[in-house]
């Protein structure tokens, strides 16, 4: 299978960046930092009956509401 690139705001600096997911890896929450100001972006995947991903980038603080 193929990877799958998203792109996706930073919760902190506001830029655009580029997230390589794999279709095949279940997990659905994974942290990264930014590329621009390195803070940690907490997503999640959301996998939709047609194939596609739903990625929700999120700082921190709300990862543990």
């Amino acid at each position: 299978m193929l990877l799958q690139t998203e792109t996706v705001q930073c919760p902190y600096c506001w830029s655009e960046i580029e997230i390589v997911l794999d279709p095949s890896d279940e997990s659905s929450e994974f942290v990264e930092d930014c590329f621009v100001c390195c803070r940690p972006i907490h997503f999640h995947k959301i996998m939709n009956f047609d194939g596609s991903i739903e990625l929700q980038a999120i700082h921190e603080d709300e990862a543990y509401d």
